[in-house]
């Protein structure tokens, strides 16, 4: 079974993470799917990193514990994967498509992004605070510093996996279907999610149940984002 406790921990910071990303890189070819999402989230996390280690963040420790252990969960799903076992479902229609010729590299990378912030960034802002002894209103700078970095790339994600002249991208169904998702919607609810999550934490078997009931919804959307265009 993998475990959290298997992967960089807070104490190491996020270059470690940033090591982990790149070898998962340099291992998959360059058009598949799940290689597509790394790369953007990679992207990310160095942005994240330097923040952190140029003063971008209000609270330094509180924004690394956060960093990894959100990243952790992108790397219990691949390591899931890697080891025959069933990852997250949030996480299972972009492994499942990783490979199909007819998805594009902008629903790989959104159904990746759908995954990690619907589903990943939530369980990973209760981690914090158990790890931390704090509570989820404590980590809200830090949460919303790294949700403006991702609503930040969203945009440079848009314009760079879009395929198409601009002319004519408006008849295109991959715009209306891309153009259904958005960064911004899905990092409030991840807000809400953890908040709720939180509350829960007294209640085990229903805080359980509804951490069940988000991975599968946040899987539903993806599974969605990955409709093959041709």
């Amino acid at each position: 079974m993998t475990r959290l406790t298997e992967f960089p921990a807070p104490t190491h910071g996020v270059d470690a993470v940033v090591r982990a990303m790149r070898a998962l890189g340099a291992q998959w070819p360059p058009g598949d799917g799940v290689s597509v999402f790394n790369g953007v989230y990679l992207t990310v996390t160095e942005r994240v990193g330097r923040d952190i280690h140029g003063g971008g963040f209000p609270d330094r420790r509180a924004a690394t514990t956060l960093a990894v252990l959100f990243a952790r969960r992108y790397l219990v799903a691949v390591r899931a994967v890697e080891e025959g076992e069933r990852p997250p479902a949030c996480w299972q229609p972009l492994f499942q498509f990783r490979r199909h010729p007819g998805v594009r590299p902008v629903q790989f990378a959104l159904a990746g992004v759908n995954a990690h912030i619907g589903h990943d960034l939530a369980l990973a802002v209760v981690d914090t605070c158990r790890m931390l002894a704090c509570e989820p209103a404590d980590l809200e700078d830090e949460f919303d510093r790294v949700g403006e970095l991702l609503v930040a790339l969203e945009e440079q994600v848009r314009e760079e996996l879009m395929p198409g002249p601009d002319l004519l991208e408006l008849a295109d169904p991959l715009t209306h279907l891309a153009g259904a998702w958005s960064l911004e919607r899905a990092r409030d609810a991840a807000w809400s999610s953890a908040r709720c999550l939180w509350a829960l934490r007294r209640l085990p078997e229903l805080g359980d149940e509804t951490a069940a009931r988000l991975d599968a919804a946040v899987g539903l959307v993806s599974r969605f984002l990955l409709t093959p265009s041709r």
